[in-house]
């Protein structure tokens, strides 16, 4: 059994002050053991910090703390990334337009850097100055949306790296050419030809197969009533045939086709976005290469993951602590 009285104090010969010895069973607040500070750690990884105070009795900063040190000791286990093939994203942590940057390994399916003061091309070179020019010469694939100061940065740090565009970012921006064009079609009409529009904007933007009954009923409907929206939303189901390709030149030919096919359609959105795809062709192009092929889900179910983050913390103002939080929730439990 072990006593208080067992601790032996020392004299600082630097100080002069006379302190305990540090014991290697305690975790950094004295009055806890590291494995009941693993404890509380784990339990917050599904519940809120609140929840776990009032279970056990403690106060709130305590097991905020004790789950901090949970935390770092994860990544201390995890190791220091060498990462292959990165994925990058912005991640809005306050209203303002307030961001950071997230990057993941895409091969070990984990986020490895949450920093920057915003989403310009000196905040992203934070991460590669910290990962050091050698394991940065080590990357052969970044996935990221069209952000210049992202590509930038990596085309400096990691020149080898093939940059592709993020499958999911572009598909949003055709979603939001989408929008435009039902906004447009409700303000151009009026009365009770407005009924079928009024509504309907998640109908539209979600996929045929997500649709629940009365969805696709709806859907039906509008795109009978409407002939500009029935051609817009074909126009977009189509478009994802795009990543079906093996071949760059078929999939150029692809999206020669999908362009021509918007002449005399009057949707200005449509060939704004179709510009769009234009300029960025290289790294939408370089997903048809067989090395390229990764699962992109992935980068998708971490930002939902974040999200819920944020939603369960209900904003969380200690940057460090959701840095903690972000960097371990695809780690295993300790």
């Amino acid at each position: 059994m072990f006593l208080e009285t067992d601790v032996r104090r020392v004299e600082c010969v630097q100080c002069g002050k006379v302190k305990r010895e540090r014991l290697p069973f305690l975790a950094n607040n004295p009055f806890y053991t590291k494995r009941f500070a693993f404890y509380v750690g784990r339990r917050c990884r599904a519940s809120t910090i609140k929840d776990i105070a009032q279970e056990l009795h403690l106060d709130w900063h305590t097991v905020k703390e004790l789950e901090k040190q949970y935390m770092r000791e994860q990544l201390r286990r995890a190791g220091t990334p060498a990462p292959k093939v990165i994925g990058i994203d912005e991640i809005s942590i306050r209203k303002r337009h307030v961001y950071r940057i997230l990057v993941s390994d895409l091969v070990r399916e984990r986020p490895i850097w949450f920093g920057g003061k915003d989403r310009s091309e000196a905040s992203m070179d934070e991460f590669f100055t910290g990962l050091g020019a050698k394991k940065s010469a080590g990357i052969r694939m970044a996935v990221m949306d069209m952000w210049k100061p992202f590509r930038n940065s990596t085309q400096t740090h990691a020149p080898q790296a093939s940059i592709l565009f993020d499958k999911f970012h572009v598909l949003r921006h055709l979603g939001e050419a989408l929008d435009k064009v039902r906004k447009s079609e409700y303000a151009r009409l009026s009365g009770k030809d407005r009924r079928f529009i009024k509504g309907q904007k998640y109908t539209l933007l979600s996929s045929r197969e997500n649709l629940t009954l009365e969805g696709r009923r709806s859907l039906k409907l509008l795109l009978a009533a409407n002939r500009r929206l029935n051609t817009a939303y074909l126009l977009k189901e189509s478009f994802g045939q795009l990543w079906d390709y093996s071949r760059e030149g078929w999939a150029k030919r692809f999206f020669q086709n999908w362009r021509e096919s918007l002449k005399w359609q009057r949707l200005k959105p449509y060939e704004k976005f179709a510009e769009m795809i234009e300029r960025h062709w290289d790294g939408i192009a370089a997903h048809c290469a067989v090395e390229n092929k990764v699962a992109l889900g992935f980068v998708e179910g971490l930002n939902n993951k974040v999200r819920v983050i944020q939603r369960r913390a209900y904003g969380l103002r200690d940057e460090e602590y959701l840095r903690l939080k972000i960097l371990t929730c695809m780690l295993p439990a300790l």
